[in-house]
């Protein structure tokens, strides 16, 4: 049995985990708004991931691709096909194996991403301008500890929200 300060606390890490909670959905919405117009200029949001974690991890196998994006798949094999087919991605023979394939950035995906990341960091410069030097630091600590923690909790996330079980290897 807990006592009333053991409730209290619990209950107001539950209220910030609630606005967190909200201000990710907020979050999600203003991103599906802009990847919604990157759509309508011809690269959709999960061509876009992909490319710009196949151009993180370098040449890599689709399946390797596949789990760094937490995706199936097939559904990674299509999507990859959509970015050869633009010339953003390209296939080459495994060194290790030459029977398979790796897939590779190409230049014009480089310079894709680079000019993607040019405009996206102009944009968050400009929005956070008149924060303080000590606010965006503190800030900037702060989320990149964040988002590492969600990364790590990820696949608790699913399993506990009834979206897949965790494989055997995760913990």
């Amino acid at each position: 049995m807990s006592t009333p300060q053991g409730d209290e606390v619990h209950e107001a890490q539950l209220a910030r985990a609630d606005r967190i909670g909200m201000g990710l959905v907020r979050l999600n919405k203003m991103h599906a708004c802009v990847a919604a117009h990157m759509s309508k200029a011809g690269l959709d949001k999960a061509s876009f991931v992909l490319l710009a974690n196949l151009n993180h991890l370098g040449p890599s196998r689709s399946s390797a691709l596949a789990e760094a994006v937490f995706s199936d798949p097939s559904t990674v094999s299509r999507q990859v096909a959509t970015l050869v087919k633009a010339g953003w991605v390209e296939r080459r023979a495994d060194p290790a194996d030459g029977r398979a394939s790796v897939l590779a950035v190409t230049e014009a995906g480089e310079r894709l991403l680079a000019e993607r990341r040019r405009l996206r960091n102009q944009s968050i410069a400009r929005m956070l301008a008149d924060w303080s030097e000590e606010d965006l630091t503190a800030f900037v600590d702060h989320f990149e500890r964040f988002v590492g923690d969600y990364e790590r909790a990820l696949p608790d996330f699913i399993a506990e929200g009834g979206l897949g079980p965790r494989s055997e290897g995760e913990k």
